[in-house]
């Protein structure tokens, strides 16, 4: 299976199923899917990487091995995870770091 770049925040000892890094992180986990954490500063206005990236400063953000990125709100990205569509109809797309699903 393709591995994947989770970018997220700093706090990996926060495990509330409400926290959105780690919904997403949980939700790798119970999939199988491998993953490498790139942990992204804690203020917004510092995530000048996650924004280069993305087009955006909100995490997290899924980095694939060709480059494309997924971003949406936490839950849409563990639901997506969880119904094993990840790596379903993803491109990245040019307009706010959201993704193009097709």
């Amino acid at each position: 299976m393709a591995k994947v770049t989770l970018h997220r925040c700093r706090f990996l000892w926060l495990k509330a199923s409400r926290h959105p890094c780690w919904a997403v992180q949980s939700a790798l986990d119970d999939q199988g899917i491998g993953y490498e954490i790139v942990k992204a500063p804690v203020r917004n206005s510092r995530r000048t990487d996650v924004e280069r990236l993305s087009g955006q400063r909100r995490l997290p953000v899924i980095e694939f091995e060709d480059g494309t990125v997924y971003r949406a709100e936490s839950q849409d990205m563990a639901a997506r995870i969880r119904a094993g569509k990840l790596f379903e109809g993803v491109e990245a797309s040019s307009a706010g770091g959201e993704t193009a699903l097709t």
